[in-house]
């Protein structure tokens, strides 16, 4: 098959991520292509990672994240001109603009096949009710553009349908895939990532994965950390990323009275990120949206107990595994808790998470079962061919 890839940015990022091993999967019998926007800012770009396959890349420069009339207009009618040019069987798009401006493009050139994966939803009850109304209306005229839409958790399928984005039948959850086996537990890794990163044989070291920025949580994690630091001196921060938050966050460390119990990693390409969460005891998720963080298979995958904000997907996870570990969104004394409890008996959560956790995302994540899944959804573009 001919196969596009159609996505916003191609930066440090899960979706990103996602893609990048979708098309590593597909480009092996398939002729691939990806379109993206460009990838420069700070979180540094994966298009590197994708020149290193069999790839064809086109970079549309007006495909950009903010909302922008006339550079928007440019994208389409650009995207429009590469889908005739090119005539895919499938086009796939990823993230919001991408999304709603690739679905349209594609159906306008009459591709036999669109699908649209959601890695998050674009509203959510952290921004305005105008903008949440704009792009619920958005979204649901795109997929009326679209064969298929593929969401990363169950949840992200009930909010969408819920909003009236398009009925149940026309989404299928296939989870965001990975290489599992990077992310293996192992002690040895263990014991050299703690030394890499200046951690005493009995420091407690609970690791947060994501991008110092809005949303994703650091303020209710340091402000539990302050509480718990109090309770167990030997409780260590490892906070794995970057962004434009850091010089925030370390003054708020500063100020909670915690700056020499936290290492900062900075920005580390994806595959640097196992190798410094291996350094963790346990792990903190409290990102306020999320689809379903990948950093919650990841760390179960390495035996790593994960205490998680209960949104989104993350129950579909920590719940076969430990409902405790499971916290309300914005609680701080309940987010203190649950780490406090799960560091009073490491030994067992560990094992829970190895046990329960790690079988399930071994099956469920590797990014071989994703390419499955993608192949067997691009098959059924003979079927829609006579239901439009």
């Amino acid at each position: 098959m001919r196969i596009m890839h159609i996505i916003t940015r191609f930066i440090r990022g899960g979706a990103q991520e996602n893609t990048l091993l979708s098309l590593r999967g597909q480009a092996a019998d398939n002729e691939v292509y990806l379109v993206t926007g460009d990838a420069a800012g700070a979180e540094g770009s994966l298009l590197p990672d994708a020149e290193k396959l069999s790839v064809k890349i086109i970079v549309v420069p007006e495909l950009i994240r903010p909302i922008a009339p006339l550079a928007d207009w440019r994208a389409y009618r650009r995207l429009r001109q590469i889908i005739r040019d090119l005539r895919p069987e499938v086009v796939h798009t990823h993230s919001s603009k991408a999304g709603i401006l690739g679905r349209l493009a594609a159906r306008r050139e009459k591709t036999p096949f669109v699908a649209h994966t959601i890695h998050g939803l674009a509203f959510h009850p952290y921004q305005s009710k105008w903008k949440n109304f704009a792009y619920i209306a958005a979204e649901k005229i795109a997929a009326r553009y679209c064969d298929k839409i593929i969401t990363v958790a169950d949840a992200m399928t009930a909010q969408a349908v819920a909003a009236g984005v398009a009925p149940a039948e026309k989404f299928v959850t296939v989870y965001s895939g990975m290489e599992v086996e990077r992310f293996a537990c192992d002690e040895r890794r263990y014991q050299a990532a703690r030394e890499k990163y200046g951690f005493a044989a009995g420091d407690l070291v609970i690791a947060k994965v994501a991008r110092l920025f809005e949303l994703k949580g650091h303020d209710y994690l340091f402000a539990a950390f302050a509480d718990l630091a109090r309770q167990i001196p030997a409780a260590r921060l490892l906070i794995i990323g970057g962004g434009e938050w850091r010089e925030r966050l370390e003054k708020m460390a500063r100020e909670l009275g915690f700056a020499d119990k936290i290492v900062w990693t900075g920005l580390l390409h994806p595959d640097e990120v196992p190798r410094a969460l291996a350094a963790a005891d346990l792990v903190a998720h409290c990102s306020l949206r999320e689809g379903l963080a990948r950093v919650i298979p990841q760390s179960l995958l390495m035996g790593k107990p994960t205490v998680a904000f209960d949104v989104d997907g993350a129950k579909e996870i920590l719940s076969r595994v430990e409902n405790r570990w499971l916290v309300a969104p914005q609680n701080v004394a309940h987010l203190t808790q649950a780490l406090a409890a799960v560091i009073a008996d490491l030994p067992a959560a560990k094992r829970a998470a190895n046990e329960r956790g790690a079988t399930f995302c071994r099956e469920q994540f590797a990014w071989q079962t994703m390419c499955k899944r993608l192949a067997e959804i691009y098959g059924e573009r003979e079927k829609v061919k006579g239901k439009r």
